[in-house]
């Protein structure tokens, strides 16, 4: 009962933001020293971002709960972590144990855009966002994985504590099979740690500010949305990726905007358009209400905050609530943000969701977008005569969004041959049965991965600008179809496998022959 109350509401309340750049980071006065038989690690800290996680670490520095502690899992150009009262003498029966102390309770995960670069500090945590307590780790080699999952909260801060640093990450250890323990732990276990003010650290490193993961995509032009078929227009936020996800039923959104994922999280808002038929705002958003009225009575939904507002002149109401869902991992906590606005004989649900340990810092990124929500927009078909039934693969195949090309080539000079594209697909392959089962299930096979890649793109430029490069070609081939004559089955059939052979030559043959020759050449 509770999972389907959970996918109601995702689907029905959905979506999104992003963490803002800092134009300072705040650096406390105060550092910690910790005393290793490696040698000092000096760790100034940014209570800016983590409040929460800096003062939790001074309070627990302040207890001595850091003393005698080792760091029990040291991988090599990857980090090293420390933090576990088990680790402690007479703290633990087998070292076994190591790893699996906490301080006896747990702290929100604040995570932020601090990149995880060499030196980092930042919160060890299982598998829930809000899992951290006492254990952290310092990074030693640069590691973007890690970006927005844990949160940041410190970073090393003079050049002796860089070196010890790598000698506790050179130590040997008992490798994955044995948790990554070191052999000689004793050089890697803290002896002390104490709270000194900044003034009193001589060598301290003039690093500047720290390195953010969305300094670049706060550089990257807005790109308004239009929709002319539905009748609105927005502006997303700069970096967000938005796309018109498959019409399932009637519940899913016409249109989502996703940022980047932030503690496990991808913020999104979504866009939803119906009929109002003559209906009120107040009694639409009633409705809405009693259907939400089960999970309110069993306390996985508080409505947190709800009145009727105007957005850009249209009368519209608002309404806030938080989800509390139990996972095997821990308690899941998301906000939801929802406004219905009525314009032109029709509701426009727009529905911002994060979690919500995130959701305040994103919530000026949905703000911008309801200011730059437009309705103002000449709309060329009724929406009252939108069939919003399910149908079958067969029926459904001609109505798909979006070819598996639009994801790589987003906002990209490949827009126009996507473009393309798209009319071979609706004027030549959608015209015959054979191109039509083709699609459906080219489709099936794209929309398992097209999330994952898009995910890709939107972090990474190069990666991006590789997908550009590798389906230049298969476009150009592609676009041959709409110029030829297609009147039967058989026609479409040849026509589809010449062009399957042509890309298989110019994707696998050709690079295997060259592959060959040079292997022929060097061996000569």
């Amino acid at each position: 009962m509770q999972k389907t109350v959970i996918l109601s509401l995702v689907l029905g309340f959905s979506l999104v933001g992003l963490v803002p750049v800092f134009a300072q980071t705040e650096i406390s006065d105060k550092v910690v020293v910790l005393t290793t038989q490696s040698g000092e690690m000096v760790i100034e800290l940014f209570p800016g971002d983590a409040p929460k996680t800096v003062e939790n670490f001074l309070k627990l520095t302040s207890q001595k709960f850091y003393d005698r502690t080792v760091f029990h899992r040291v991988i090599k150009d990857f980090m090293i972590q420390g933090g576990d009262p088990k680790t402690k003498p007479g703290g633990y029966q087998h070292v076994t144990e190591w790893g699996t102390g906490d301080a006896g309770y747990t702290i929100p995960g604040e995570f932020n855009t601090i990149k995880h670069k060499r030196g980092i500090v930042s919160m060890a945590r299982g598998s829930s966002p809000d899992s951290a307590s006492s254990q952290f780790f310092v990074v030693h080699k640069d590691t973007p994985s890690l970006d927005q999952e844990y949160a940041v909260f410190g970073r090393l801060a003079t050049k002796a504590s860089f070196t010890t640093l790598d000698k506790i990450a050179n130590l040997t250890t008992t490798g994955k099979e044995g948790n990554d323990i070191p052999l000689d732990w004793g050089k890697g276990e803290v002896l002390k740690a104490e709270i000194k003010n900044r003034s009193e650290i001589k060598d301290l490193l003039d690093q500047g500010e720290p390195d953010r993961v969305n300094e670049t995509i706060t550089n990257q032009p807005t790109v308004p949305y239009t929709n002319e078929k539905l009748g609105f227009s927005f502006v997303p936020p700069a970096g967000w990726f938005t796309q018109e996800p498959q019409k399932q039923n009637e519940i899913t959104p016409d249109v989502v905007a996703v940022g980047n994922k932030i503690g496990g999280f991808t913020p999104a808002i979504s866009v939803s358009v119906k009929p109002a038929n003559g209906t009120s705002v107040e009694d639409y958003t009633s409705k809405i209400k009693q259907s939400l009225q089960p999970a309110i009575n069993s306390g996985i939904l508080t409505i947190q905050d709800e009145n009727k507002i105007t957005i850009n002149g249209n009368e519209a109401f608002m309404r806030q609530a938080l989800g509390k869902f139990n996972t095997t991992s821990g308690q899941l906590k998301i906000k939801f943000k929802e406004v219905v606005i009525k314009s032109n004989d029709k509701f426009f649900i727009i529905t911002y969701t994060n979690s919500d340990n995130n959701f305040d810092a994103v919530l000026p990124k949905f703000q911008a977008l309801l200011d730059s929500f437009s309705t103002n927009v000449k709309s060329n078909i009724d929406v009252k005569s939108v069939d919003t039934s399910i149908k079958s693969p067969e029926s459904n195949a001609k109505s798909k969004k979006q070819c598996a090309i639009a994801t790589a080539a987003y906002g990209s000079e490949l827009a126009p041959e996507v473009q393309l594209l798209r009319e071979v697909r609706d004027n030549v392959l959608y015209e015959t049965k054979s191109g039509t089962a083709f699609m459906s299930g080219f489709n099936e096979f794209y929309y398992s991965f097209s999330p994952t890649i898009a995910d890709w793109e939107r972090q990474n430029p190069l990666f991006k600008q590789v997908v550009k490069t590798t389906i230049t070609p298969m476009l150009s081939t592609m676009s041959i179809l709409n110029y030829v004559d297609i009147h039967s089955e058989q026609q479409m059939l040849g026509y589809g496998i010449g062009l399957i052979l042509l890309n298989v030559g110019m994707y696998f043959v050709v690079p295997t022959l060259v592959i060959i020759k040079i292997k022929n050449r060097f061996s000569s």
